[in-house]
């Protein structure tokens, strides 16, 4: 591309190509399906000028995006999570926080379970914050996949299968265009009102077809639907749709992974707590005096106390813990509550990483920013010993 000298040129890139971005790897789809994720507020046709990162929107969080000059704000946390029924912009603090967007123009993003449950999303980035090496999920999705097996003439197995592994087919882990194909031979007889690509009506027909068979996420199967029928020369293209029972590999509740080096409890509690930048924890005690394998989840996954039992990890972190639940853990695994905003503040780490990457690629004049402060609303009260 060649400018004249002198020439001045302004490119623009829209809020849905950081949305898009975002969502190729964190899906909607996979979200806790009560969850309200994606746009939140405004529209994804704005011009991006700047950007701000956060946990979750207040009004200093707004003041600071409006000071930098940011028309995008990503939270993680959802702003509208319940059905509002009224919107009063004086006396409500949510009320005056959609007229103040409103008036700023600017849009509001949220990737929160989705964000949880992809690879290398909030827990992911909390066991790399913690120093863990062969991190893979706690936990993996299941029954989100299908098998497709598609019966291609040998001369288009190119065109076809390109095709479907640009839909989104073919992914397995780190692995992408993965399938499988056999030759052998197709029948057909076209009736009198078919118009067969190959062959005559009302004629038996036998063609060198080759069967070819991908793993599909279950959202991605319009899509690689689509693409077979728009690239097979077949009027009427034969393919099954397999529902599998398989743990995907890409998505999934949590983390586990090993430190470098085992620590006893209290170095593991003061390694955390460095790590985190808390000075408070509560725990339960777990069954071993050195911490090596350590299961963690951002945010609140009580719930994964037992997976992570039966992973035989020494130790699990995570938020919100109750009281009974700590009975439930102790003695068993060492059961950490290191704190809702300290377990998922890290992740802003990451997506700042991902946005940055799509921005350099396209040479925008677009900064990132987290934001400054701090949303958490959870303070600690320590009594000075006299």
């Amino acid at each position: 591309m060649h400018f004249k000298k002198n020439e001045v040129h302004f490119f623009y890139m829209l809020a849905e190509e950081i949305i898009t971005h975002i969502e190729n790897w964190a899906p909607p789809e996979i979200a806790w399906s009560k969850d309200n994720v994606g746009l939140q507020l405004g529209s994804a046709k704005t011009k991006i000028s700047n950007i701000l990162l956060c946990l979750e929107l207040s009004e200093k969080v707004l003041d600071e995006a409006i000071k930098k000059n940011c028309n995008f704000i990503f939270t993680h946390h959802p702003f509208i999570f319940n059905p509002i029924t009224k919107i009063n912009t004086t006396d409500n603090n949510k009320g005056k926080l959609i007229a103040k967007l409103i008036k700023n123009n600017i849009t509001l993003f949220s990737a929160h379970t989705n964000l949880d449950y992809t690879k290398n999303g909030v827990s992911f980035e909390l066991a790399k914050t913690l120093g863990l090496k062969n991190i893979d999920f706690l936990h993996n999705h299941s029954n989100n996949q299908v098998k497709v097996v598609v019966f291609i003439p040998e001369n288009n197995l190119e065109k076809v299968s390109v095709a479907i592994f640009n839909a989104g087919g073919g992914i397995i882990g780190e692995y992408k265009k993965c399938s499988f194909s056999n030759s052998g031979i197709g029948t057909f007889e076209g009736s009198e009102n078919s118009n067969p690509v190959i062959g005559k009506r009302n004629n038996l027909e036998k063609v060198k077809e080759v069967r070819f068979e991908v793993l599909v996420n279950s959202w991605m199967l319009n899509n690689v639907i689509d693409a077979i029928k728009k690239t097979h020369p077949y009027e009427e293209p034969a393919f099954d749709i397999i529902p599998v029972k398989n743990e995907n590999n890409n998505f999934g509740a949590g983390a586990i992974g090993t430190l470098k080096q085992p620590m006893n409890k209290n170095e593991f509690l003061s390694h955390v707590c460095s790590k985190l930048k808390t000075n408070n924890l509560r725990y339960a005690n777990g069954a071993k005096n050195k911490i090596k394998t350590v299961a963690v989840c951002g945010g609140s996954c009580a719930d994964l106390l037992n997976i992570a039992i039966n992973k035989k990890a020494d130790a699990f972190i995570t938020a919100d813990i109750k009281y009974h639940t700590f009975q439930e853990g102790e003695n068993k695994i060492l059961f950490i509550d290191a704190g809702h905003y300290e377990t998922e503040i890290h992740s802003l780490d990451v997506v700042k990483k991902k946005i940055e990457n799509l921005i350099e690629k396209k040479a925008e004049p677009v900064k990132v920013f987290k934001y400054s402060g701090s949303t958490n609303p959870i303070k600690f009260f320590n009594k000075k010993r006299s």
